[in-house]
């Protein structure tokens, strides 16, 4: 019987890592935490309406994120704090407050919204355990993020925003 168990248990490890890259999901390591996260759906997700709101966007000469390079400059220690704050961000600040009345858009920002709250849980488990390091820079680049969408007319820097989330994608993809 303990054979059994013991061969169950390793088809099952086997089955789930061959499993795992099927499904899309990813590890990312963000200092001392590891999590993992299906971003090959949430990007299938953006990309769906990435054109779409990007067309509503007016301020194109003003950004929010930057660039990826100024999200590669977060130290490894404070990537899990630092997405921990965009993913609040994003989830607060951006997609429950995006309107428009196309139904598809609003159903894929549902979607974008559930796999955040599946990052966000994960995360909240690593800033329980303090694995989730709050260093300065960290929190100046957040800062600096805020204050650039405060800068704006709200529904202007929600659209800013979520046509910006690929940049967010890349930096994250980078973790991997």
């Amino acid at each position: 019987m303990k054979g059994f168990g013991l061969a169950f248990g390793l088809f099952s490890a086997v089955g789930f890592l061959l499993w795992t890259p099927l499904t899309g999901l990813k590890t990312l390591h963000l200092g001392s935490c590891v999590i993992t996260a299906n971003l090959q759906a949430i990007q299938k997700e953006f990309s769906e309406i990435r054109d779409s709101v990007q067309a509503e966007d007016a301020n194109i000469d003003i950004r929010i994120l930057r660039t990826t390079e100024s999200l590669k400059d977060i130290k490894s220690l404070d990537r899990c704090c630092f997405l921990r704050h965009l993913v609040r961000f994003y989830l607060d600040r951006v997609f429950k407050v995006y309107q428009t009345p196309d139904h598809h858009t609003l159903r894929k920002i549902s979607s974008l919204a559930n796999s955040f709250l599946i990052i966000k849980k994960d995360l909240s488990v690593c800033h329980s355990r303090m694995a989730c390091h709050c260093g300065e820079e960290a929190m100046e680049k957040y800062n600096q993020i805020l204050s650039h969408f405060t800068e704006l007319e709200l529904q202007a820097a929600v659209v800013k925003a979520l046509g910006e989330l690929g940049i967010l994608l890349r930096w994250m993809e980078e973790m991997l």
